[in-house]
């Protein structure tokens, strides 16, 4: 095939170009991932100013908030609604352990939830909440009709959309079921987060200007409690079940699938949040406790067990993906038992690292290269990918035979090369007894557990002597 039609070709797929020996500044400035991120920031930044804005001039339209009020709020309603965003960011990226993403694309993940997905979710629900006609003071969207109708098929809809235009776009990149639904999971994080600060820079200027709540500060600490302890599962949660249904539709060959999949895991989402809207404006305490241990809960022990289990078949299909290539003597019989068990996986990199940087980027290099060789196999068994990907497939197999002498790809059976700290003992030294060095005429003495020669010599008469006189 010419260059022009295996270019065609890795296009129709869907496939990376193979840009290893383009020098780092050049492959910086043509990527298009360096671009979207440049975008990301801008775009991300300008959404967050205009709805904060917009936030405050609703906030200071009451006489007795000032600018200077809502600032101080805005700064601590960010400080608390941290840490449950920092948590979701940290359990999200450690449950794809196989192929993890690039560090921009959970970024971007994260980034849209909090700023993009919010932006339009803010303004939409307070058109579609006018619309309906709700009456009173405060934010219009906050009222129980559009909280139920409106608000969870608009959300839902926003914050899946970056997983659409992933998938749209840079397809390749979502090649593990795990990986889609942590995307959408880090979404709806940033969204969660962003909508914590609006909730909470609202609670605490209410707080603060009514007497009748008593203590501000507790009054606050229940919303954050709330908020941002109890109930925080709920947008993962949602936009989890679009995550699973996208996640389906792409690694299946049937069309209707494709189609039903995603419309199926949005529809479900959108169920949930209804649900979860309905009963936390309308339920009261003991109904609430009921749905909350009764239906709740064991609604995200499920998808966390879906998760965990989703990992350990990545493990078994990466392990049967790469024996293919062992029985065509392509890769060592070693590769499909260390790259389909996380803990030697983490073991080879512990060792690696013990050994220097250069070892450690190394492996780290070679695990990247074969997890995507073995998805990409993946990909072509079940139809995903035609003939196209031959080419990539045989750089991969290249990269891997590169790398593997400078890296750690086996390892069973060694152990960390750490430094020694305990201190040497010193060598203990006998008299000399044999001719040589440390012998006869010899200036060093002779070191314990050194070999005892027999010179060889008859004993000695004890009367013999020189003539006596």
């Amino acid at each position: 095939m010419s260059e022009l039609s295996l270019e065609l070709a890795r296009r129709r797929n869907g496939l990376p170009a193979d840009r290893s020996g383009v020098p780092l500044p050049k492959r910086l400035l043509t990527s298009k991932w360096a671009w979207v991120f440049v975008a990301g920031l801008v775009i991300y930044s300008g959404a967050l100013l205009w709805l904060f804005a917009d936030v405050s001039r609703s906030l200071t339209a009451t006489p007795q908030v000032s600018e200077r009020l809502v600032v101080a709020s805005l700064k601590q309603a960010a400080w608390l609604a941290l840490p449950t965003v920092a948590v979701w960011s940290v359990l999200f990226p450690l449950a794809d352990r196989y192929r993890p993403q690039r560090l921009l694309v959970w970024f971007l993940a994260l980034g849209w939830g909090a700023a993009v997905a919010v932006f339009f979710s803010y303004y939409i629900n307070s058109w579609a909440a006018t619309h309906l006609g709700i009456a009173g003071t405060g934010d219009p969207a906050a009222g129980s009709r559009a909280a139920i109708f409106v608000a969870p098929f608009v959300e839902e809809a926003c914050k899946a959309s970056v997983v659409f235009l992933i998938a749209i776009f840079a397809r390749y990149r979502l090649a593990s079921k795990t990986s889609v639904i942590v995307i959408a999971g880090l979404s709806a994080a940033g969204f969660a987060f962003t909508e914590n600060i609006v909730y909470y820079v609202r609670g605490i200027i209410y707080a603060a200007l009514t007497p009748q709540v008593g203590e501000a500060k507790d009054a606050v600490a229940q919303m954050v409690a709330l908020r941002g302890g109890w109930l925080a599962f709920g947008h993962p949660l949602f936009t989890m079940m679009t995550g699973i249904g996208i996640a389906v539709a792409l690694h299946t060959r049937s069309k209707l699938v494709r189609v039903l999949a995603p419309l199926i895991g949005y529809c479900a989402a959108a169920f949930l949040h209804m649900v979860f809207n309905s009963q936390v404006t309308f339920a009261d305490a003991n109904d609430y406790n009921v749905l909350y241990f009764g239906v709740a809960v064991p609604i995200v022990l499920g998808a966390v067990a879906y998760v965990v289990r989703q990992i350990f078949a990545e493990g078994r299909q990466i392990g049967a993906r790469l024996s293919d290539y062992v029985r065509l003597g392509w890769l060592p019989a070693s590769d499909p038992i260390v790259l389909s068990r996380l803990r030697t996986r983490l073991w080879a990199l512990l060792v690696a690292i013990t050994w220097g940087l250069g070892k450690f980027v190394a492996t780290v290099r070679l695990h990247n290269t074969l997890t995507e060789l073995a998805y990409l196999r993946d990909g072509q068994v079940r139809g995903i990918y035609d003939t196209g990907a031959v080419g990539r497939e045989r750089a991969l197999v290249e990269r891997a035979k590169m790398l593997r002498p400078a890296a750690i790809s086996d390892p069973r059976g060694l152990k960390l090369n750490l430094p020694r700290w305990r201190r040497s003992k010193p060598v203990k030294y006998d008299l000399p007894n044999y001719p040589g060095p440390a012998g006869i005429s010899g200036k060093w003495p002779v070191v314990v557990g050194s070999p005892q020669f027999d010179p060889g010599y008859s004993a000695v008469d004890p009367n013999w002597g020189p003539p006596r006189k």
